[in-house]
């Protein structure tokens, strides 16, 4: 990266806490004057979000766009930096074939591309943001910091954003199925919903007009946590579901490819609310889980539900931290022991596996060997069951101790390896071939 960008850059990320307030004072302060506006724990989500009553029939048809403000954007004399955003609505397609209005940003860099050939694109699937429709990515851009008395919600994924914009890489960022869409539930680690919002925010991105994506752009995915494992998903996901997208190549850190050992992980961790998050998505994909979940929950435990569905990581942190399962049971159970016992519940977890299709194109999967929070050994088992697949893996163990916090050695990969992960995915874009380290694998961390 140029130094001229790398200090536009750090400007930008500088005025991060004051551009947040003053974009807060805002989001907060304006009533919902329209029946069609949501509010949600204080923060008026705006009617952009509320999605219309029939979609159109292809996946990744716009439903509508707009401009979006940037909070982070300084001048330039060649228009913003790190450019322009544009806020979208787009229909994909859910786990049960349903069609599904999923919402998002596409974002014009400023910086020119200075690889060979067109200006790429890369989606962008966000980590762990919450299931609050006020925690989404799209509205994180323009909102990067969120504190009032009611939520706490801060856009940590704009950091990667910016960094791909100032590599002059085009940037389109998918908030889920659910998430900012005010018409349900976020469906949180559902791998099918998740992927097909990925692969279709591409196709949204590539529908805009007066943008510098071309059909000949190359496209990459890029995800962390919750996002790593959505991109994985889409790479297995893409020849079936979108054998438009042709990827480049797909970065996944940290994915969590199986949610049994995940599960087991977080219950009791600094973020246990994950499991609320997961339980309400798991019932809103699947409805017929419900009377099983309630057999099991006692009052605690659907008040938490509740009380989860509308927060965001930093309010889950403040209000659930180390909770353990088994305070919202009825029979003293953890979560994961009611799933194992349950085939209903067990089968709908089996699904949201990942690692039973080989992925498309080459993927680099990182994972920090002292995560404990999304275990190493299941994302490192990723890589293993890929490689048996034939696929071109480039797997890095991020080699950090552990600290005795399983979210900070959890997110400390996210920012030690983030430069070499956006290293790694300019240069598939660039048209550099990737080196496969599948025979690695038998003496890898």
């Amino acid at each position: 990266m140029p130094a001229r960008q790398r200090r536009l850059l750090g400007a930008a990320f500088t005025v991060v806490a004051c551009l947040g307030a003053q974009a807060l004072v805002t989001a907060t302060a304006t009533a919902a004057t329209a029946s069609d506006e949501v509010v949600s724990r204080g923060v008026t989500i705006p009617a952009f979000y509320n999605p219309p009553a029939t979609l159109p029939a292809a996946n990744g048809a716009l439903v509508r766009s707009e401009p979006l403000p940037l909070a982070l954007s300084l001048p330039g004399l060649d228009g913003p930096l790190p450019g322009t955003a544009t806020r979208l609505m787009y229909k994909s397609t859910d786990s049960n074939g349903q069609p599904v209005a999923v919402t998002g940003a596409y974002i014009e860099p400023s910086a020119d591309w200075s690889g060979s050939g067109p200006r790429p694109l890369v989606a962008v699937a966000p980590g762990t943001v919450g299931q609050g429709d006020q925690c989404s990515a799209s509205m994180g851009l323009e909102h990067p910091l969120v504190f009032n008395s009611q939520t706490v919600s801060v856009g940590y994924e704009d950091l990667s954003i910016y960094r791909l914009l100032a590599e002059g890489v085009a940037v389109v960022v998918t908030d889920y199925a659910g998430l900012g869409a005010t018409d349900r539930l976020h469906t949180y680690v559902n791998r099918i919903d998740e992927a097909h919002a990925v692969l279709d925010a591409v196709r949204a991105a590539r529908s805009l007009t007066e943008t510098s994506v071309t059909a000949d752009s190359p496209v990459g995915l890029y995800g962390y946590s919750q996002g790593g494992g959505a991109t994985a998903a889409a790479a297995e996901l893409q020849s079936s579901y979108a054998p438009d997208v042709t990827l480049s190549g797909t970065y996944a850190g940290a994915p969590p490819a199986d949610l049994t050992s995940v599960t087991k992980a977080i219950d009791g961790s600094e973020l246990a609310g994950a499991l609320g998050w997961s339980l309400n998505g798991f019932l809103q994909s699947d409805p017929a889980l419900k009377p099983l979940a309630e057999a099991h929950l006692n009052a605690a435990g659907k008040a938490a539900l509740t009380d989860l569905s509308t927060m965001c990581v930093g309010d889950a942190l403040l209000g659930y931290a180390y909770t353990k399962s088994t305070s919202w049971t009825t029979d003293g159970q953890s979560l994961s022991d009611i799933i194992a016992a349950t085939p209903a519940f067990q089968a709908y977890v089996d699904e949201q596996g990942i690692g039973t299709l080989k992925p498309s194109g080459p993927v680099r999967l990182a994972t920090g060997v002292s995560d404990n929070l999304v275990p190493h050994a299941q994302a490192r088992q990723l890589a293993v069951d890929w490689c048996a697949k034939g696929a071109d893996v480039t797997y890095k163990a991020v080699v950090l101790p552990s600290v005795g916090s399983a979210l900070v050695n959890h997110f400390a990969p996210l920012l030690t390896d983030q430069g070499d992960a956006i290293s790694w995915l300019t240069d598939r874009l660039a048209g550099r071939p990737a080196t496969s380290n599948c025979w690695t694998m038998p003496v890898q961390l």
